[in-house]
């Protein structure tokens, strides 16, 4: 009796788990509603000069070994 109660169990956790992930991500995306919000210049990404100028200061002042955002490879001549 018990290893068809441990399959039982066992096929309930396997079901409930995957019901929490078919279900999980249903709600991600933009609402319609949302959508006048995220279209302001400020909530776009590079809406800025000045934000972008100091990300791209502090990227290249951590990544001064392989020469910043437009050089491939590292400082050290491997790729």
């Amino acid at each position: 009796m018990k290893p068809r109660f441990i399959a039982l169990c066992l096929m309930g956790a396997l079901c409930l788990a995957g019901t929490v992930l078919c279900t999980a991500c249903s709600s991600l995306g933009v609402k319609p509603w949302q959508r006048d919000l995220l279209s302001r210049r400020d909530m776009q990404p590079g809406g800025s000069r000045l934000d972008d100028a100091i990300d791209e200061h502090m990227y290249f002042s951590k990544e001064a070994s392989s020469g910043g955002r437009s050089f491939g490879g590292g400082g050290c001549g491997c790729n």
